[in-house]
């Protein structure tokens, strides 16, 4: 609830000091938590972890449309979803470098025993676990990949 109370707090001082692009990334973010918290099914009640999921979402939808914008030309739109995507990247944890992660996924192949690509299944499985929140879902990929090959 911690991260939910600082992203309200943050959506008035973005109101206060004018900032457009910031206040519409926060209220995505809120609108969001909102949603999840009125869904069907849902407890009423959202965590900060839960809440780092939504934000992750919300910035790859920025991030994909500023690609189909960019394809289109639409390089002004293009810039707002970056910039959109950057203010909500300030609520999510530190995202660990290529480096660090292929380190990690190097002990979790040794752990696991994989040696052949066909091995990729087991240890993605674990990886995406040891790794959640700390890595995006396609380097690790990316990486397990040449890492079996």
């Amino acid at each position: 609830m911690e991260l939910e109370k600082q992203i309200q707090a943050d959506m008035m001082s973005a109101m206060k000091a004018h900032e457009t692009v910031r206040l519409a990334a926060l209220r995505g973010i809120k609108a969001a938590i909102l949603l999840a918290k009125t869904s069907e099914g849902g407890s009423g009640e959202v965590t900060d972890a839960d809440i780092v999921k939504i934000i992750r979402k919300l910035v790859k939808q920025r991030k994909e449309s500023a690609e189909i914008y960019s394809g289109q030309n639409r390089q002004e739109l293009a810039d707002n979803e970056l910039a959109e995507a950057a203010a909500m990247e300030v609520y999510l944890p530190k995202q660990l470098g290529e480096d660090e992660v292929k380190e990690i996924l190097k002990g979790i192949i040794a752990e696991v025993g994989a040696s052949k690509p066909s091995d990729m299944g087991k240890v993605m499985g674990v990886a995406t676990k040891k790794l959640a929140g700390q890595a995006d879902g396609k380097m690790i990929s990316t990486i397990v990949k040449s890492l079996l090959s």
